[in-house]
């Protein structure tokens, strides 16, 4: 079942299935985002390279659609990698589709709109969280707030989403 709302149902047939296995890249970083990927089954992360080093910045699970809106609506190059976690059930719809469907469909014009301010204010909370926020009340904060996280994610992904190392995790896990 694809998980989005009622009002894409008409368009159903414009998303392909597609069953994929774990650390599956979708997107590369510098490669032009051309699809949306919703996530039916499984968990996906995004990441960028920084001089050698994986920096993991979002997890998404369940429900939940992601690509590379900035390189999907411009056509710049993709400054981050989009991969699973996890064997994954995924919906694809090309930007054509996209096109087609958010012309079509006022209704979801706005759905994708509030999820992109959705984005956008839990962004801004990561990023002012990274600024005044020390690591061990950063993983407190994601603790509280997306618990399956810690189930389904392995530690050196967390902890890079953390800035910190592996060990420094394991530390901060080990005090509380």
């Amino acid at each position: 079942m694809l998980p989005i709302s009622k009002n894409w149902e008409k368009f159903s047939h414009l998303f392909a299935r597609e069953e994929i296995s774990a650390k599956t890249l979708l997107l590369q970083e510098g490669q032009i985002a051309n699809t949306i990927f919703l996530i039916e089954k499984g968990s996906l992360r995004s990441w960028f390279n920084n001089d050698g080093k994986e920096v993991t910045f979002q997890f998404f699970f369940e429900g939940q659609g992601v690509s590379s809106i900035e390189s999907f609506i411009t056509n710049e190059p993709s400054l981050f990698n989009i991969e699973s976690l996890e064997p994954c059930v995924i919906y694809t719809l090309s930007k054509k589709d996209f096109q087609t469907l958010t012309a079509q469909e006022p209704a979801i014009k706005e759905e994708i709109n509030a999820h992109i301010l959705q984005r956008l204010f839990l962004y801004q909370k990561l990023f002012l969280s990274r600024i005044k926020d020390n690591p061990e009340k950063r993983y407190k904060e994601m603790l509280k707030e997306y618990p399956e996280i810690f189930q389904r994610v392995p530690q050196h992904y967390i902890a890079s989403y953390l800035g910190i190392t592996s060990v420094s995790l394991s530390r901060i896990r080990n005090r509380r």
